[in-house]
């Protein structure tokens, strides 16, 4: 029986990793469901899989939570506050961790689990892009092992030959080749991008997926990010890791080999089947995931994306050439971005020039601790709020002065 901790459970990516664990009752265990702010879910999660742990980050939604469950589940210890992810992930009864929580919110708890010698799922790429050279070091020092659960990840994972290390470039690989769907705005003109709305941006039209990355997936910063953690987890350089936007979202990534071989894997876009193949690696379950029917697909077509369209593929590109803690400015200015998208406070190509802004003012400089990557991170933020209330106060005056 294996103990499964998931950080982030209340998200889609933890709907799912439950879902896949009820369908093996006879194998996994969820033994800690732990979120951010989300009481009321948190709650109906605990009275259906009945943890032995539950936490929220958030001490007030923590105390909403008591109230919410009152006597319903006593056999259910409840912890609160952020250093309760990070006990949750090295739990001695915790095998797996399923590291889901959203943004740079889940660094602390994503390099718990890695110190602690777990088998780590990490859906959290935000640690990685962060933090990469720390979090592998992490996992090499303690025997943790490290399975990716992105879409694309995973599937160049499935694709590496037998024996490839975390962090080490594979044997024979000339490329990795990492598909993007392109998101909602992929045919989108790009002067129509001034007035697209939240909604809109988060209609994606293969996955079902929270606001913030479903943002990501729109402006493809998610792609950018992927391209860091790719170099990272795979030991390439950002010059043998080409994107392709890939429409039908079947084909989920490729590597190329030298002898001219090139290995994909393919299947229905639903993160049960990289989640199930993590849960179990090396062995396959069943996730519950529709087969793939190739007849009904029809086709599948690949192209170029636009990186003057989409300006935040191009600066996480750049980012990921420059390395030391650009990526970590890189990260700070998106979140603080997207969150004023998400909340009318900036326009859809706002987000890629308050990134831009903060990345060209950042000090940048060597990754050498935790110390280093939460201050770039602060100085990101911080530039990044700055910026978005000086477009603001600009945006108003023009108006009173029109």
């Amino acid at each position: 029986m294996i103990g499964v901790a998931v950080l982030g459970s209340t998200g889609s990516i933890g709907d799912s990793t439950l879902d896949v664990i009820a369908r093996h009752p006879e194998r996994f265990r969820p033994v800690a469901l732990a979120a951010n702010t989300n009481a009321a879910k948190l709650a109906r999660q605990i009275r259906t899989h009945r943890p032995a742990y539950a936490a929220l980050a958030d001490a007030q939604a923590a105390r909403e939570l008591k109230d919410l469950l009152g006597t319903d589940a006593p056999g259910t210890r409840l912890l609160a506050g952020p250093g309760a992810l990070e006990e949750l992930a090295a739990l001695n009864e915790v095998d797996c961790v399923m590291a889901a929580i959203v943004g740079a919110a889940g660094l602390r708890s994503t390099l718990a689990a890695a110190r602690a010698g777990k088998r780590l799922l990490l859906a959290n790429k935000e640690s990685l892009v962060m933090s990469g050279p720390l979090l592998l070091q992490a996992v090499r020092a303690s025997g943790a092992t490290l399975l990716p659960i992105d879409s694309e990840h995973n599937a160049i994972f499935q694709c590496l030959p037998p024996g490839a290390r975390t962090g080490e470039a594979p044997a024979g690989v000339r490329r990795i080749l990492l598909t993007a769907s392109g998101g909602p705005f992929r045919d989108t003109a790009a002067e129509a991008l001034e007035t697209v709305t939240p909604e809109a941006a988060c209609a994606h039209p293969n996955w079902v997926m929270g606001r913030k990355i479903s943002v990501d997936s729109a402006t493809l910063m998610n792609k950018g990010l992927e391209l860091i953690e790719a170099c990272l987890l795979f030991g390439v350089p950002p010059a043998q890791v080409e994107i392709l936007l890939h429409p039908q979202s079947i084909v989920h990534s490729l590597v190329e080999y030298v002898d001219g071989s090139v290995l994909a894997q393919l299947g229905a876009p639903d993160m049960r089947t990289p989640i199930a193949h993590a849960l179990a690696w090396p062995e396959r379950i069943d996730s519950g995931v529709e087969f793939l029917n190739l007849l009904k697909a029809g086709r599948l077509d690949f192209r170029s994306p636009d990186t003057v369209k989409f300006r935040c593929l191009a600066l996480a590109q750049a980012a990921a050439r420059a390395g030391g803690l650009y990526p970590v400015l890189l990260n700070a200015a998106n979140e603080v971005a997207v969150e004023a998208f998400l909340e009318r406070r900036l326009n859809f190509p706002g987000i890629a020039a308050v990134i831009e802004a903060v990345v060209q003012q950042g000090t940048g400089g060597a990754l050498g601790g935790l110390d280093d990557v939460l201050a770039a991170d602060a100085e990101g933020r911080m530039h990044a709020r700055e910026r978005i209330l000086g477009m603001s106060r600009g945006t108003t005056a023009k108006g009173a002065h029109a």
